[in-house]
C-alpha cells in the first residue's frame, strides 16, 4: 500500500474513533445495605403475625429514587436520573421490617398463614402496611431529610372475616449526610430502621 493510502486509512480510523459515541452511563443501584451481621431468631414468646404485601402509591411502584424540592415546590416529585433502587421501595421496606419484627415473633408471608392456621387451629393476626411517602425532601439546596410515612393496620383473622384491632401512622424524618442521591439513600434507610423499631414496639403493646 502506498504511503498516502496508509495515511488516508489511518485518518479514517481516527475519524471513526472520534465519531464513536460514549457508552451510556448506567444508573447506580442502591438498597438498605446488608442489615444485621447475623440474623436474630425470634424468641418465640410473641404470637406470629402475617405480614401482607405493602401497598404503595403509583409513584412508588417502580424503582425510582424520588426527591422533593421543599423550598421550591414540595408538591412535585422528581426522580434521580442516575440513581435507582435495586427493587421497588415497598419490597425493600418489607424485607427490612420483616427482619426487625422477626426478633420478637415469627413473621409469616401470606402463603404461610394458612399452613400455620391448619396446625394451630387459628389464623395468625394480619399486619397490613401502606407506604404513603418515601422520598428525600430538600429543605434547602444543601440540606435534606429522608421522609417516610407508613400506616399500619393490625387485623384479627376470624371465620367471619378480618376484624380491626388497631391502627397507627408512623412519620419518620432522618437527616441526609449529603445533599445528593447517596445521602438520600442513607437517610431513607435510617428512616426505615426507625420506623421498623417503632412498629415493633407498637406491636408489642397490643393485647
Amino acid at each position: 500500500m502506498k504511503p498516502h493510502a496508509v495515511l488516508a486509512a489511518l485518518a479514517l480510523v481516527l475519524v471513526a474513533g472520534c465519531a464513536t459515541p460514549d457508552k451510556p452511563v448506567r444508573p447506580s443501584l442502591y438498597d438498605f445495605g446488608p442489615g444485621a451481621a447475623a440474623p436474630q431468631a425470634a424468641v418465640g414468646q410473641a404470637a406470629p403475625v402475617l405480614l401482607a404485601d405493602i401497598d404503595v402509591p403509583g409513584s412508588l411502584e417502580g424503582a425510582a429514587l424520588l426527591y422533593r424540592l421543599g423550598y421550591a415546590d414540595d408538591h412535585q416529585l422528581h426522580p434521580y436520573a442516575l440513581a435507582r433502587w435495586s427493587a421497588p421501595p415497598g419490597q425493600l421496606v418489607r424485607h427490612r421490617l420483616r427482619e426487625v419484627l422477626g426478633r420478637d415473633r415469627p413473621v409469616l408471608d401470606p402463603s404461610e398463614g394458612a399452613a400455620v392456621a391448619r396446625v394451630r387451629g387459628s389464623a395468625p393476626r394480619v399486619l397490613r402496611l401502606d407506604l404513603e411517602e418515601f422520598s428525600q425532601v430538600f429543605d434547602s439546596p444543601s440540606a435534606s431529610v429522608g421522609l417516610m410515612r407508613l400506616r399500619a393496620t393490625l387485623l384479627d383473622n376470624t371465620a367471619a372475616g378480618e376484624r380491626l384491632l388497631a391502627q397507627r401512622s408512623f412519620v419518620v424524618r432522618q437527616p441526609a449526610p449529603s445533599a445528593d442521591a447517596s445521602g438520600g439513600v442513607r437517610a431513607l434507610a435510617a428512616a426505615t430502621d426507625q420506623a421498623a423499631e417503632d412498629l415493633r414496639q407498637w406491636l408489642a403493646q397490643q393485647p
